[in-house]
Protein backbone atom coordinates (compact mmCIF):
# COMPACT_ATOMS: atom_id res chain seq x y z
CA UNK A 1 0.00 0.00 0.00
CA UNK A 2 1.59 3.64 -0.89
CA UNK A 3 1.63 4.94 2.51
CA UNK A 4 1.24 8.21 1.33
CA UNK A 5 -2.37 7.71 0.95
CA UNK A 6 -2.54 6.55 4.50
CA UNK A 7 -3.84 9.59 5.72
CA UNK A 8 -6.97 9.43 2.98
CA UNK A 9 -7.89 6.03 3.82
CA UNK A 10 -8.04 7.05 7.50
CA UNK A 11 -10.60 9.82 6.68
CA UNK A 12 -12.79 7.86 4.15
CA UNK A 13 -13.05 5.07 7.27
CA UNK A 14 -13.73 7.57 9.75
CA UNK A 15 -16.85 8.95 7.41
CA UNK A 16 -18.18 5.05 7.43
CA UNK A 17 -18.29 5.28 3.55
CA UNK A 18 -19.82 2.41 1.40
CA UNK A 19 -18.32 2.81 -1.62
CA UNK A 20 -16.17 0.14 -1.96
CA UNK A 21 -14.76 0.33 -5.57
CA UNK A 22 -12.64 2.76 -3.88
CA UNK A 23 -8.79 0.64 -2.99
CA UNK A 24 -8.32 2.36 0.57
CA UNK A 25 -11.57 2.03 2.26
CA UNK A 26 -10.84 -0.57 4.79
CA UNK A 27 -12.97 -3.67 4.07
CA UNK A 28 -12.13 -7.05 5.40
CA UNK A 29 -9.94 -9.84 3.47
CA UNK A 30 -12.29 -11.41 1.72
CA UNK A 31 -12.72 -7.81 -0.01
CA UNK A 32 -9.26 -7.87 -0.98
CA UNK A 33 -7.69 -9.00 -4.66
CA UNK A 34 -4.37 -8.86 -5.13
CA UNK A 35 -3.24 -7.06 -8.36
CA UNK A 36 -1.60 -10.29 -9.80
CA UNK A 37 -4.70 -12.28 -9.47
CA UNK A 38 -7.97 -12.73 -11.21
CA UNK A 39 -11.24 -13.01 -9.28
CA UNK A 40 -12.12 -16.18 -9.23
CA UNK A 41 -14.51 -17.98 -6.92
CA UNK A 42 -12.55 -19.28 -3.04
CA UNK A 43 -13.83 -22.24 -1.00
CA UNK A 44 -14.08 -20.83 2.65
CA UNK A 45 -14.04 -22.93 5.62
CA UNK A 46 -13.46 -20.90 7.79
CA UNK A 47 -13.41 -16.98 8.32
CA UNK A 48 -10.91 -14.32 9.48
CA UNK A 49 -12.16 -12.11 12.48
CA UNK A 50 -11.34 -8.30 12.61
CA UNK A 51 -9.96 -7.21 15.99
CA UNK A 52 -9.18 -3.29 17.01
CA UNK A 53 -5.85 -1.85 17.91
CA UNK A 54 -7.64 -2.30 21.70
CA UNK A 55 -8.10 -5.48 21.44
CA UNK A 56 -4.76 -6.16 20.77
CA UNK A 57 -3.37 -4.21 23.92
CA UNK A 58 -5.84 -6.06 25.86
CA UNK A 59 -5.55 -9.92 25.11
CA UNK A 60 -1.59 -8.88 25.50
CA UNK A 61 -1.60 -6.37 28.73
CA UNK A 62 -0.32 -3.06 26.64
CA UNK A 63 2.27 -5.76 24.84
CA UNK A 64 3.73 -6.75 27.72
CA UNK A 65 7.75 -7.67 28.27
CA UNK A 66 6.27 -11.30 30.06
CA UNK A 67 4.21 -12.07 26.65
CA UNK A 68 6.48 -11.25 24.41
CA UNK A 69 7.71 -14.78 22.57
CA UNK A 70 10.14 -13.49 20.19
CA UNK A 71 11.34 -11.52 16.73
CA UNK A 72 10.79 -11.93 13.28
CA UNK A 73 11.15 -10.07 9.63
CA UNK A 74 7.80 -9.03 10.30
CA UNK A 75 7.97 -7.52 13.57
CA UNK A 76 7.40 -8.61 17.63
CA UNK A 77 5.32 -11.98 18.42
CA UNK A 78 2.96 -11.77 21.46
CA UNK A 79 1.14 -14.38 23.48
CA UNK A 80 -2.01 -13.19 23.94
CA UNK A 81 -5.18 -14.31 25.35
CA UNK A 82 -9.27 -13.26 23.63
CA UNK A 83 -11.72 -13.25 25.84
CA UNK A 84 -15.45 -13.41 24.46
CA UNK A 85 -17.93 -13.29 27.34
CA UNK A 86 -16.12 -16.31 29.67
CA UNK A 87 -14.90 -17.79 27.19
CA UNK A 88 -11.00 -17.05 26.33
CA UNK A 89 -8.80 -18.38 23.74
CA UNK A 90 -5.31 -18.41 23.80
CA UNK A 91 -3.51 -16.91 20.62
CA UNK A 92 0.01 -15.81 18.93
CA UNK A 93 -0.22 -11.92 17.84
CA UNK A 94 2.10 -10.84 15.73
CA UNK A 95 2.72 -6.92 15.73
CA UNK A 96 4.27 -5.33 12.56
CA UNK A 97 7.04 -3.03 13.17
CA UNK A 98 9.41 -2.35 10.64
CA UNK A 99 11.52 0.33 9.44
CA UNK A 100 9.56 3.72 6.68
CA UNK A 101 11.41 2.25 3.95
CA UNK A 102 10.42 -1.13 4.90
CA UNK A 103 6.45 -0.48 5.33
CA UNK A 104 4.63 -0.60 1.58
CA UNK A 105 6.67 -3.92 1.19
CA UNK A 106 5.31 -5.20 4.90
CA UNK A 107 1.81 -4.18 3.94
CA UNK A 108 2.30 -6.01 0.85
CA UNK A 109 2.98 -9.18 3.02
CA UNK A 110 0.57 -8.52 5.13
CA UNK A 111 -2.31 -8.35 2.26
CA UNK A 112 -0.83 -11.53 0.72
CA UNK A 113 -0.61 -13.39 4.41
CA UNK A 114 -4.56 -12.85 5.09
CA UNK A 115 -5.81 -13.25 1.67
CA UNK A 116 -4.26 -17.10 1.38
CA UNK A 117 -4.64 -18.13 5.19
CA UNK A 118 -8.11 -16.97 4.89
CA UNK A 119 -8.62 -19.85 1.86
CA UNK A 120 -6.81 -22.20 3.41
CA UNK A 121 -7.78 -25.11 5.39
CA UNK A 122 -5.24 -28.27 6.31
CA UNK A 123 -4.10 -29.56 9.56
CA UNK A 124 -0.39 -28.77 8.95
CA UNK A 125 -1.13 -25.19 8.20
CA UNK A 126 -1.11 -23.00 10.96
CA UNK A 127 -4.87 -21.31 11.37
CA UNK A 128 -4.94 -17.60 11.10
CA UNK A 129 -7.48 -16.41 13.63
CA UNK A 130 -7.96 -12.86 12.29
CA UNK A 131 -6.10 -9.62 11.95
CA UNK A 132 -6.28 -5.68 12.66
CA UNK A 133 -5.55 -3.25 10.21
CA UNK A 134 -6.10 -0.27 12.67
CA UNK A 135 -4.83 2.99 11.13
CA UNK A 136 -1.41 2.25 10.52
CA UNK A 137 -1.21 -0.87 12.91
CA UNK A 138 -1.47 -4.35 11.23
CA UNK A 139 -1.53 -7.28 13.70
CA UNK A 140 -1.78 -11.13 12.53
CA UNK A 141 -3.46 -13.45 14.90
CA UNK A 142 -2.79 -16.80 14.73
CA UNK A 143 -3.32 -20.16 16.88
CA UNK A 144 -1.25 -20.53 19.46
CA UNK A 145 1.75 -23.29 19.33
CA UNK A 146 3.36 -24.22 22.56
CA UNK A 147 6.68 -25.77 21.08
CA UNK A 148 7.73 -23.26 19.65
CA UNK A 149 9.38 -23.36 16.35
CA UNK A 150 11.17 -26.45 14.65
CA UNK A 151 14.90 -24.78 14.63
CA UNK A 152 14.52 -23.44 18.21
CA UNK A 153 13.79 -27.19 19.21
CA UNK A 154 16.76 -28.42 17.59
CA UNK A 155 18.84 -25.96 18.77
CA UNK A 156 17.52 -27.01 22.48
CA UNK A 157 15.46 -24.23 23.52
CA UNK A 158 12.41 -25.56 25.15
CA UNK A 159 12.43 -28.65 27.43
CA UNK A 160 12.09 -31.28 25.18
CA UNK A 161 15.13 -32.72 22.82
CA UNK A 162 13.58 -34.38 19.57
CA UNK A 163 14.43 -38.19 19.15
CA UNK A 164 14.49 -39.61 15.55
CA UNK A 165 10.78 -40.79 15.52
CA UNK A 166 9.84 -37.33 16.45
CA UNK A 167 12.07 -35.67 13.83
CA UNK A 168 10.45 -38.25 10.86
CA UNK A 169 6.85 -36.56 12.65
CA UNK A 170 7.50 -33.35 11.75
CA UNK A 171 9.60 -33.67 8.50
CA UNK A 172 6.09 -35.77 7.19
CA UNK A 173 3.79 -33.41 8.55
CA UNK A 174 5.49 -30.62 6.92
CA UNK A 175 5.85 -32.45 3.79
CA UNK A 176 1.88 -32.81 3.84
CA UNK A 177 1.36 -29.33 4.48
CA UNK A 178 3.24 -28.26 1.24
CA UNK A 179 1.67 -31.25 -0.42
CA UNK A 180 -1.59 -29.99 -0.19
CA UNK A 181 -0.17 -26.26 -1.06
CA UNK A 182 1.68 -27.45 -4.18
CA UNK A 183 -1.67 -29.94 -5.16
CA UNK A 184 -4.09 -26.53 -5.28
CA UNK A 185 -5.62 -26.76 -2.06
CA UNK A 186 -8.69 -24.70 -1.89
CA UNK A 187 -7.68 -22.16 -3.95
CA UNK A 188 -7.67 -23.86 -6.98
CA UNK A 189 -4.17 -23.43 -8.46
CA UNK A 190 -0.88 -24.22 -6.39
CA UNK A 191 0.95 -21.98 -3.93
CA UNK A 192 4.65 -22.02 -3.54
CA UNK A 193 5.50 -20.89 -0.78
CA UNK A 194 8.53 -19.10 -1.18
CA UNK A 195 10.08 -18.79 2.65
CA UNK A 196 9.99 -22.35 3.62
CA UNK A 197 12.38 -22.76 6.44
CA UNK A 198 12.55 -24.47 9.84
CA UNK A 199 11.83 -21.04 11.67
CA UNK A 200 8.68 -21.25 9.80
CA UNK A 201 7.41 -24.54 11.06
CA UNK A 202 5.73 -24.30 14.33
CA UNK A 203 4.78 -27.29 16.71
CA UNK A 204 2.17 -27.55 18.56
CA UNK A 205 0.88 -29.60 22.30
CA UNK A 206 1.35 -32.69 20.20
CA UNK A 207 4.47 -31.81 18.47
CA UNK A 208 2.22 -31.75 14.90
CA UNK A 209 4.20 -29.28 12.52
CA UNK A 210 2.01 -26.27 10.93
CA UNK A 211 3.99 -24.20 8.32
CA UNK A 212 3.59 -20.31 8.86
CA UNK A 213 4.34 -17.10 7.59
CA UNK A 214 2.66 -16.68 4.02
CA UNK A 215 3.62 -13.26 3.54
CA UNK A 216 6.01 -14.12 0.39
CA UNK A 217 3.37 -16.90 -1.26
CA UNK A 218 2.89 -16.94 -4.65
CA UNK A 219 -0.30 -18.31 -6.46
CA UNK A 220 1.54 -19.93 -9.77
CA UNK A 221 0.09 -18.18 -12.74
CA UNK A 222 -3.03 -20.59 -13.87
CA UNK A 223 -1.83 -23.46 -16.09
CA UNK A 224 1.44 -22.88 -15.69
CA UNK A 225 4.68 -24.30 -13.99
CA UNK A 226 7.10 -21.33 -13.58
CA UNK A 227 6.52 -17.78 -12.37
CA UNK A 228 9.78 -15.65 -13.75
CA UNK A 229 10.70 -12.62 -10.96
CA UNK A 230 13.12 -10.00 -11.14
CA UNK A 231 13.12 -10.09 -7.32
CA UNK A 232 14.27 -13.00 -5.79
CA UNK A 233 12.61 -13.30 -2.26
CA UNK A 234 13.45 -16.03 0.68
CA UNK A 235 15.67 -16.84 3.10
CA UNK A 236 19.47 -16.82 2.76
CA UNK A 237 20.45 -20.60 3.01
CA UNK A 238 16.80 -21.95 1.41
CA UNK A 239 17.46 -20.29 -1.82
CA UNK A 240 16.48 -22.73 -4.46
CA UNK A 241 20.22 -22.12 -7.00
CA UNK A 242 18.33 -22.27 -10.07
CA UNK A 243 15.66 -19.68 -8.84
CA UNK A 244 18.58 -17.84 -7.58
CA UNK A 245 20.79 -17.46 -11.18
CA UNK A 246 17.37 -17.76 -13.30
CA UNK A 247 14.84 -15.43 -11.41
CA UNK A 248 12.33 -19.06 -12.12
CA UNK A 249 9.87 -19.56 -9.54
CA UNK A 250 8.68 -22.96 -9.26
CA UNK A 251 7.34 -25.89 -7.25
CA UNK A 252 10.78 -27.47 -6.91
CA UNK A 253 11.53 -24.18 -4.96
CA UNK A 254 9.98 -25.01 -2.07
CA UNK A 255 11.03 -28.68 -2.56
CA UNK A 256 14.80 -27.36 -2.21
CA UNK A 257 14.00 -25.91 0.72
CA UNK A 258 12.39 -28.67 2.17
CA UNK A 259 15.35 -30.39 1.70
CA UNK A 260 17.59 -28.01 3.46
CA UNK A 261 14.89 -28.57 6.40
CA UNK A 262 15.76 -32.73 6.13
CA UNK A 263 19.16 -31.96 6.72
CA UNK A 264 18.54 -29.97 9.93
CA UNK A 265 16.53 -32.00 11.38
CA UNK A 266 19.39 -34.94 10.36
CA UNK A 267 22.48 -32.81 11.73
CA UNK A 268 21.17 -30.61 14.24
CA UNK A 269 22.52 -27.61 12.52
CA UNK A 270 21.71 -24.58 10.90
CA UNK A 271 20.89 -24.02 7.56
CA UNK A 272 23.70 -21.14 7.67
CA UNK A 273 25.99 -20.75 10.42
CA UNK A 274 28.44 -17.93 10.63
CA UNK A 275 30.15 -19.08 13.43
CA UNK A 276 31.68 -21.41 11.86
CA UNK A 277 34.52 -21.23 8.91
CA UNK A 278 34.27 -20.08 5.99
CA UNK A 279 33.65 -23.49 4.16
CA UNK A 280 31.52 -24.93 6.57
CA UNK A 281 28.56 -22.17 6.93
CA UNK A 282 26.32 -23.51 4.81
CA UNK A 283 24.70 -26.82 5.66
CA UNK A 284 23.77 -27.75 2.04
CA UNK A 285 27.38 -27.31 0.81
CA UNK A 286 29.14 -29.00 3.99
CA UNK A 287 27.41 -32.28 3.91
CA UNK A 288 26.18 -32.48 0.42
CA UNK A 289 28.31 -34.75 -0.63
CA UNK A 290 28.39 -37.30 1.87
CA UNK A 291 24.67 -37.86 2.39
CA UNK A 292 25.31 -41.05 0.17
CA UNK A 293 27.97 -42.67 2.55
CA UNK A 294 26.57 -44.12 5.45
CA UNK A 295 30.88 -44.18 7.14
CA UNK A 296 30.52 -40.62 6.53
CA UNK A 297 26.98 -39.91 7.66
CA UNK A 298 27.48 -41.21 10.95
CA UNK A 299 29.62 -38.31 11.61
CA UNK A 300 27.09 -35.72 10.67
CA UNK A 301 24.15 -36.92 12.25
CA UNK A 302 23.20 -34.48 15.41
CA UNK A 303 24.67 -35.87 18.90
CA UNK A 304 21.42 -35.05 20.71
CA UNK A 305 20.28 -38.18 18.76
CA UNK A 306 19.38 -41.11 20.92
CA UNK A 307 21.16 -44.13 19.67
CA UNK A 308 18.55 -46.16 21.27
CA UNK A 309 16.29 -44.30 19.04
CA UNK A 310 17.24 -44.96 15.45
CA UNK A 311 18.25 -47.82 13.32
CA UNK A 312 20.49 -46.71 10.09
CA UNK A 313 18.85 -48.00 7.69
CA UNK A 314 16.15 -45.47 8.40
CA UNK A 315 18.61 -42.96 8.49
CA UNK A 316 20.43 -43.53 5.20
CA UNK A 317 16.94 -43.23 3.29
CA UNK A 318 15.74 -40.09 4.72
CA UNK A 319 19.76 -38.90 3.84
CA UNK A 320 19.24 -39.89 0.33
CA UNK A 321 15.87 -38.46 0.13
CA UNK A 322 17.00 -35.30 1.54
CA UNK A 323 20.11 -35.55 -1.27
CA UNK A 324 17.83 -35.76 -3.85
CA UNK A 325 15.91 -32.77 -2.76
CA UNK A 326 18.83 -30.54 -2.88
CA UNK A 327 19.92 -31.39 -6.03
CA UNK A 328 20.92 -28.11 -8.13
CA UNK A 329 19.03 -28.88 -11.13
CA UNK A 330 15.04 -28.88 -10.39
CA UNK A 331 14.27 -31.30 -12.27
CA UNK A 332 15.70 -33.91 -10.62
CA UNK A 333 14.34 -33.32 -7.44
CA UNK A 334 11.10 -35.11 -6.25
CA UNK A 335 7.75 -33.52 -6.02
CA UNK A 336 6.74 -33.10 -2.62
CA UNK A 337 3.79 -35.74 -3.02
CA UNK A 338 6.77 -38.10 -3.92
CA UNK A 339 8.43 -36.99 -0.56
CA UNK A 340 5.42 -37.95 1.73
CA UNK A 341 5.15 -41.54 0.52
CA UNK A 342 9.01 -41.92 1.55
CA UNK A 343 8.67 -40.51 4.51
CA UNK A 344 5.86 -42.84 4.73
CA UNK A 345 8.33 -45.75 3.86
CA UNK A 346 10.86 -44.57 6.27
CA UNK A 347 8.77 -43.91 9.16
CA UNK A 348 7.78 -47.77 8.77
CA UNK A 349 10.74 -48.91 8.38
CA UNK A 350 12.31 -46.82 11.11
CA UNK A 351 9.34 -48.42 13.76
CA UNK A 352 9.79 -51.85 12.31
CA UNK A 353 13.03 -51.24 13.03
CA UNK A 354 12.83 -50.04 16.26
CA UNK A 355 10.73 -52.88 17.44
CA UNK A 356 7.38 -50.59 17.57
CA UNK A 357 8.50 -48.27 20.38
CA UNK A 358 6.72 -45.29 20.08
CA UNK A 359 8.39 -42.80 22.31
CA UNK A 360 9.05 -39.40 20.65
CA UNK A 361 10.62 -36.74 23.34
CA UNK A 362 12.74 -37.23 26.68
CA UNK A 363 12.30 -34.08 28.90
CA UNK A 364 15.63 -32.38 29.53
Amino acid sequence: MPFGLISAWNKRRRSKSHDHSDPWVYKPAEYWQLEDQTPRPTKRRHGSSVFTFREMEEATRSFSDENFLGKGGFGRVYRGILRSGEASQIVAIKKMELPAFKEAEGEREFRVEVDILSRLDHPNLVSLIGYCADGKDRFLVYEYMKNGNLQDCLNGIGEAKMDWPLRLKVALGAAKGLAYLHSGSDVGIPIVHRDFKSTNILLDTNFEAKISDFGLAKLMPEGQETYVTARVLGTFGYFDPEYTSTGKLTLQSDVYAFGVVLLELLTGRRAVDMSQGPYDQNLVLQVRHILNDRKKLRKVLDPELGRSTYIMESIAMFANLASRCVRTESSERPSVEECVKELQLIIYTSSKGLGGRTRTFRKV
